[in-house]
């Protein structure tokens, strides 16, 4: 059951469950652990990192920036978000966090960024389970490509 899936953005309560984060082989190569960017995200203005929470039990994890440096490599739409280093701890896969996660983001994003009208993200052309999650969560595929650190990266668009 996922209806105990909701979004926060990051408390320092959240930070020894993000910290035990591990991901399986195939997730290390394209996604990093929260303890890996947090910190970082913490120190850097307009990026908002954001728990998943099953209850209150971090399960996910990642991070939406808003500034336009970031973005502009991604799109020239001044009102988007970009949302990336998505994880999810490794026990909770497979239970539909992920998704329920994803499904809850236009409204989240809409709450908290009212002048926000898109949300992108990249994705990895091998990263095959992502990329369904997020076209099966309202991503569309525009066509859009970069190289990333793996290779060809689609850039994926939420329209809100």
């Amino acid at each position: 059951m996922t209806q105990d899936i909701s979004l926060s953005f990051y408390k320092p309560e959240h930070l020894p469950e993000l910290q035990s984060f591990t991901l399986t082989n195939d997730d290390k190569r394209f996604t990093s652990l929260p303890k890996e960017v947090l910190s970082q995200a913490l120190g850097i203005q307009d990026r908002y990192p954001v728990v998943i929470l099953k209850d209150d039990l971090p399960v996910g994890f990642f991070i939406l920036h808003a500034s336009k440096e970031t973005l502009a490599s991604y799109s020239n739409n001044p009102f988007a978000l970009l949302l990336s280093s998505l994880s999810l701890n490794a026990v909770h896969h497979g239970k539909g966090y992920a998704k329920k996660a994803m499904l809850l983001l236009p409204a989240f994003v809409s709450g908290y960024f009212p002048w926000c009208d898109e949300i992108i993200l990249a994705v990895n052309h091998l990263n095959i389970r992502a990329k369904h999650l997020y076209m099966k969560s309202g991503f569309l595929d525009k066509g859009r490509r970069r190289i990333g650190p793996l290779g060809e990266q689609l850039i994926l668009h939420h329209f809100l």
